[in-house]
């Protein structure tokens, strides 16, 4: 009895397939008129969330932002940070000095926007008012008369002490004199003998000239011996009062010039009224008193060591300001391109001696770009953050903390060359993340305390709704371009082909790219063809052949797989019927360009368990969301068949020719028609391609690429020459993303070409073998002479071929309970 023919099936129309902006959507007739866009377009969810992220002021509110591409992103967040930013609290100016006390911990002095530079000019003038007025303090009256008089009092008070001393000596025959010994001269006691001074080594001189007696000898070295202790005496008493006139004279100093400073130094703190700086110029103006030999010129401004190591006196009372925030009105918003640890949270740069020595101070101290954004925003590349060494782990304290401790990067492996502890600096810094949606991800699971510091995540959509607001957004984002690139202006038909190949890129008809970059760069050679063709303004051809050069610059890889087919290399069946083998439609891509080609995918199928044997898989060259895809299919078929009928059947599945990997579901409803078609034996028309998923119950879902598979398919059919029975079975639920190209509407016009949405197996198996599919009849049997009629069919008889080799299950025995017998 022969097969039960299907019905026809509706196919599209031409009209179902093209998308066409209406230029009636622009109140304009070229970009002239209209004025260019700022901000980010179609991104409102993204824009809400940025807007609480950026006016919550808690600890924690930092963003983390996914779906941004192209290379003017950073700059794109810059700008609409600028344009939304609260008004700016008050700002701050940081500045480190050296801590008078413990110079290896730098104080920092924080002053309102502006002050920190004031400040430094402002010291620098009071010192250099300190060095001119100190020495001629200390040479004018009243201080010459009073140094005078201390100076006369020490001269009298050593004189009488050495004049009482040298008279004892001489009236015991004792002298006091020098002796040079070698470069030195010191004070010694000689003795005195015929009114001569000798030195008592040579009293055995006088001994033999018989002018003294051993016994006299004896009494002079005795009483030597009783000087030399008194004169020890009388040194000390020396030194003390010179210590007494030293000190006398530096209190007589810092009595004559601390009026000077105070008045130097008050007028600073009257002017900076800050606690903090106030305890600084005290502490300077201390160190000023003590240090006075620098200021009366008693030592260089600059002294060179032994070592070449420069010595500036001077430096101490520098003040080293590291962020100068009196340009600064707004919150101020950083992009750091290069997060680098000490660009970053800055750096302790340190000097090198000839001796190759280093030191460090605290005008070495310098600022990161946190620090920089402090009381703003820091934008940074997630991914670069964390692949920075020592980055994240240094933020992340920042973040939880709220303080940043400018160190040595060498700290972070436990070995560093500098010991300086700058004091930490408190940060408001409101950190920015761009990243991908898989690294927050990723973050958010494994990365401890993330969670707590990201609060806001802003999602970029690829796409937005083409909606007349929408398209004129657009015309004024070229507009943009073209004011700023210096570009030619846009007719509206320019830009309604550019809108239409921004629903392309999209991948539907009601929605528009927000992948700008695709945009910007056929903007871009749209202008250029226009200007090579000595046009004034871009029209839609240019803007059509910009998009064709562009896919010709990219299309090599497709070029050769299109030769392949045409040369039998790539087996590929246009026409003719085959049980078991089907094309399939894949797409390839290449950057930023893709486009589609058929592949055969065959199934081959035997005696067995029910298993379905994913070749790819086997090999290795299947992505996961394949396998799901594969194992849908053994649902789809215990669904259909197997609930009267085990299945009986081994089935392997492949895609012939193929090397590479392989991913996605949508030819999961391809390899179920395959495998109907070897069960049954009912030969597939090889004129069609075929896409889509499909679930366990057999409806057929969305894919993507549709237009790019279409184009794929009928390119090689065109080449081969249309035979008016070729076309392409796609889901329903893809016409409405169905953009394509002039001659493939041609062909369908022409009923040389043809395309069928189907949602269900049935109606996909239907047009490929031309058999009805066949529907469950009341004895509980699909229909005879249908498609799966005859895979019930042949199921059964499988069933019959392979159960005498099942394994017979022994009947459980009998027990028979006698009465009177317990068990």
């Amino acid at each position: 009895m022969p097969l039960i023919r299907a019905s026809k099936h509706s196919e599209l129309k031409p009209e179902d397939l093209k998308l066409e902006c209406d230029t009636s959507n622009f109140e304009f007739e070229s970009t002239q008129t209209i004025e260019p866009i700022e901000g980010i377009v179609g991104q409102e969810r993204a824009l809400k969330a940025l807007k609480i992220g950026v006016e919550i002021k808690n600890q924690g509110y930092n963003i983390f932002i996914t779906g941004l591409s192209g290379t003017g992103k950073y700059t794109t967040i810059q700008k609409v940070l600028e344009t939304m930013r609260p008004k700016a609290t008050e700002l701050f100016d940081y500045a480190y000095v050296n801590n008078f006390e413990d110079p290896d911990r730098p104080t920092l002095l924080t002053f309102p926007a502006g002050k920190a530079k004031q400040f430094k000019e402002d010291l620098k003038s009071a010192i250099k008012f300190l060095r001119e007025k100190i020495p001629t303090a200390l040479e004018n009256e009243p201080f010459l008369s009073q140094k005078k008089k201390l100076v006369s009092e020490f001269g009298e008070n050593q004189q009488t002490l050495m004049t009482a001393f040298e008279q004892k000596l001489k009236e015991e025959n004792f002298t006091l004199g020098e002796v040079k010994t070698g470069d030195m001269v010191h004070p010694e006691i000689f003795a005195v003998i015929d009114n001569k001074p000798v030195l008592l080594p040579q009293l055995e001189e006088f001994v033999q000239k018989k002018k003294i007696t051993q016994k006299q000898v004896k009494q002079i070295v005795k009483k030597y011996a009783a000087f030399q202790e008194e004169l020890q005496i009388v040194f000390r008493k020396s030194f003390q009062l010179s210590q007494n006139f030293k000190k006398n004279i530096s209190m007589l100093e810092q009595k004559a010039v601390k009026d000077i400073i105070s008045a130097a130094l008050e007028s600073l703190k009257e002017k900076y009224p800050y606690e903090k700086v106030k305890k600084h110029l005290e502490k300077l103006g201390d160190d000023v008193l003590q240090n006075l030999d620098v200021f009366k010129g008693g030592k260089p401004p600059e002294e060179k060591t032994a070592a070449g190591f420069i010595i500036d006196y001077f430096k101490d009372y520098e003040v080293n300001v590291i962020l100068d925030n009196s340009k600064t009105k707004e919150r101020p918003v950083v992009v750091e391109t290069t997060p680098s640890f000490t660009n970053l949270f800055g750096i302790i740069e340190k000097s090198f001696d000839p001796s190759g020595g280093w030191y460090s101070d605290f005008s070495q101290i310098k600022a990161g770009s946190l620090l920089r954004a402090n009381g703003g925003y820091l934008i940074l590349n997630a991914m670069d953050a964390f692949s920075e060494p020592g980055v994240w782990k240094t933020l992340k304290r920042v973040m939880l903390y709220g303080t940043l401790q400018i160190q040595d990067f060498s700290n972070l492996y436990q070995f560093s060359p500098s010991i300086l502890k700058p004091e930490p600096i408190e940060i408001k810094t409101k950190v920015i993340f761009i990243g991908s949606a898989q690294l927050y991800s990723l973050l958010s699971e494994y990365e401890n305390d993330f969670n707590k510091l990201f609060k806001i995540k802003a999602e970029f959509d690829y796409e937005m709704k083409r909606t007349k607001q929408a398209l004129n957004e657009y015309a004024r984002l070229v507009k943009k371009l073209i004011k700023t690139e210096g570009l030619l202006e846009f007719d509206k038909a320019a830009i309604a082909k550019i809108a239409e190949f921004g629903s392309r890129y999209a991948g539907r008809k009601d929605k528009l790219t927000t992948r700008f970059a695709y945009i910007a760069d056929l903007t871009r050679e749209a202008s250029f063809w226009a200007e090579d063709d000595g046009e004034k303004i871009v029209s839609d051809y240019h803007v059509q052949q910009a998009y064709d050069a562009n896919k010709e610059r990219n299309s090599l890889g497709e070029s050769k797989i299109q030769e392949a087919i045409l040369e039998d290399v790539l087996l590929i069946d246009t026409d003719g019927a085959r049980v078991g083998q089907i094309n399939g439609l894949a797409v390839f891509a290449n950057g930023k360009y893709s486009f589609g080609k058929p592949t055969r995918i065959t199934a081959s199928v035997s005696l067995g368990n029910g298993n379905i044997i994913n070749v790819e898989r086997e090999a290795g060259l299947s992505g996961s969301t394949h396998n799901k895809g594969v194992l849908i299919i053994g649902g789809y078929f215990r669904e259909k068949f197997g609930k009267k009928i085990p299945p009986s059947f081994t089935a392997s599945l492949v895609f012939e020719q193929g090397y590479g990997m392989i991913d996605g579901d949508s030819a999961s409803v391809t390899e179920i028609c395959a495998l109907l078609s070897t069960i049954s034996g009912i030969p597939i028309k090889q004129s069609f391609a075929i896409t889509g998923s499909v679930n366990q119950k057999g409806d057929i879902q969305p894919i993507g690429g549709v237009n790019e598979k279409i184009e794929g398919f009928f390119d090689v059919c065109k080449e081969r020459g249309l035979t008016k029975k070729q076309g392409v079975i796609i889901p329903i639920q893809n016409v409405k993303d169905l953009m394509l190209k002039d001659e493939v509407i041609e062909a369908v016009k022409n009923k040389e070409f043809h395309i069928y949405p189907i949602s269900t197996v049935e109606e996909a198996i239907e047009l490929l073998t031309g058999v009805k599919s066949g529907k469950i009849t009341k004895s509980g049997h699909y229909q005879a002479n249908t498609v799966f009629g005859e895979v019930e069919k042949r199921l059964r008889e499988m069933r019959r071929l392979i159960k005498p080799t099942l394994p017979k299950q022994e009947s459980p025995k009998k027990t028979t309970k006698r009465k009177g017998t317990k068990k």
